[in-house]
């Protein structure tokens, strides 16, 4: 029997087409709000609070949070501005009457705010750790515990929900990343360290200590949109211009800690803060604390081979040159050529003039005893030398001697073996460091 091969050609031609157009039609993930509900829930289980936008969990207990969701689209915009209002409005009176530490968490690539992402569980984890910290801190120093506030910010991190098949939209959702650091996200975070100081602006005749803080988190994708709202905003506090402002005091930043776990994002737009913070190999005071974290896996393939290769394409027909720079080292600054183009090819985490620290598994885990102290955590920060190891948790951070002990920002290459691959960002070891952290930015003034 004879076959037309044109026809053949084209029925194949055409069952790919249609296929491709099914495979796409029924395995886009959803494009619209998750958290419709604009009242308030008690969370206590997994089921619970499906579609609310604003959440309490275990109220008048240690591990009492509030958790608020504000979501975005592909093009930054918020899918629904009241979305945004009712979770401000229902942490603005809470901030007006009592001292809040509010934490913010944008996720990345493969998630986003629906019900059972793997990534609101564990963001749920960990504020009811700081809510625990807080509160047994509190009674131990006599003070009235700070309301935990959480905000979990949702975009589309998955374009395409076929296993496999969404692993072709790193780019793609690269671009809507980028989209929403540079609309809508500023916004949300300018109010939000707004209503962390609420307190303060209302106590004009009989001002106390601001013991309110805020501290935000960024994995992957959700570490590009953070760095990309932030980027000209901690530049700017850094510098602080403002009139009558004298060259003394610690350098300022966004909130009290900015944290991008993995993220997803030139080493090159890391640049210019890096370079300030480096100008003159100047000193910090002791009480400086840090004010970003970037913690990437050296077993991160996503951000180590696949973004560059992305980037040699898309960067191809660019011009680049060779930056000269320098290193603070304890015998005083060393001169470093920054490749322009390797520095745009590769992520932040794994360009290697850029690390500061290394955070390895700790050499000696200690348990920790039950007068263990934050505040004495805090007085041996400031004591930080060059190369040195600083133990939060069972891990040890590692100073490269790059940079002048107390720079408030911290590129951290992590071991393989406490973060296994690009997801796996919630270990214990990590938690617990993060736990540190935040609590080592945040405690109240005595």
């Amino acid at each position: 029997m004879l076959i037309n091969t044109t026809v053949a050609g084209k029925f194949s031609t055409g069952f790919i087409l249609v296929f491709s157009v099914f495979l796409v039609l029924n395995g886009c993930a959803q494009n619209a709000a998750y958290r419709t509900d604009l009242t308030e829930c008690t969370y206590s289980q997994p089921e619970d609070c499906a579609q609310n936008a604003i959440q309490q969990h275990a109220p008048g207990q240690a591990s009492e949070y509030r958790l608020g969701f504000v979501e975005y689209d592909d093009q930054g915009q918020l899918r629904d501005r009241e979305q945004m209002d009712a979770v401000l409005n229902s942490y603005y009176p809470i901030a007006a009457e009592d001292d809040v530490l509010m934490v913010l968490f944008i996720h990345g690539w493969h998630h986003n705010a629906g019900p059972g992402d793997t990534n609101i569980q564990e963001f749920r984890k960990l504020l009811e750790k700081v809510a625990r910290i807080e509160n047994a801190s509190a009674d131990k120093n006599k003070y009235k515990a700070r309301k935990i506030l959480g905000v979990y910010v949702g975009w589309r991190g998955e374009s395409i929900t076929v296993p496999i098949v969404n692993n072709i939209t790193f780019w793609d959702r690269k671009n809507t990343a980028q989209n929403v650091g540079l609309q809508g996200v500023t916004e949300l975070l300018l109010k939000l360290e707004e209503i962390v100081n609420v307190k303060a602006g209302m106590e004009t005749e009989n001002p106390k200590p601001l013991n309110s803080r805020l501290v935000v988190i960024g994995h992957s994708f959700g570490g590009a949109v953070l760095y990309t709202a932030l980027q000209q905003v901690m530049a700017d506090r850094f510098i602080d211009s403002r009139r009558d402002k004298t060259w003394s005091g610690d350098a300022q930043g966004y909130g009290d800690l900015v944290v991008l776990m993995n993220p997803a994002f030139e080493a090159l737009s890391f640049a210019t803060l890096y370079d300030i913070s480096q100008q003159g190999c100047r000193r910090y005071f002791s009480s400086q604390l840090p004010r970003m974290a970037i913690l990437t896996s050296e077993k991160d393939y996503a951000t180590r081979y696949a973004f560059p290769l992305g980037r040699f394409f898309s960067t191809m027909f660019e011009s680049h040159t060779t930056l000269n720079r320098h290193d603070c080292a304890a015998d005083g600054p060393n001169d470093v050529e920054i490749d322009e183009g390797e520095a745009d090819r590769n992520t932040v985490g794994h360009f290697e003039p850029y690390l500061t620290h290394k955070l390895i598994p700790a050499t000696a885990k200690q348990t920790r005893s039950a007068d263990f102290s934050y505040r004495d955590m805090q007085k041996s920060w400031s004591k930080q030398s060059y190369g040195g190891s600083f133990q939060l948790g069972d891990v040890d951070l590692i100073h490269l001697g790059h940079t002048t002990p107390l720079n408030p920002y911290l590129n951290i290459q992590v071991d393989g073996e406490l973060i296994s691959d690009h997801n796996d960002i919630w270990g214990d070891s990590v938690v617990g460091f993060l736990r540190d952290m935040i609590v080592l930015s945040t405690l109240p003034v005595q």
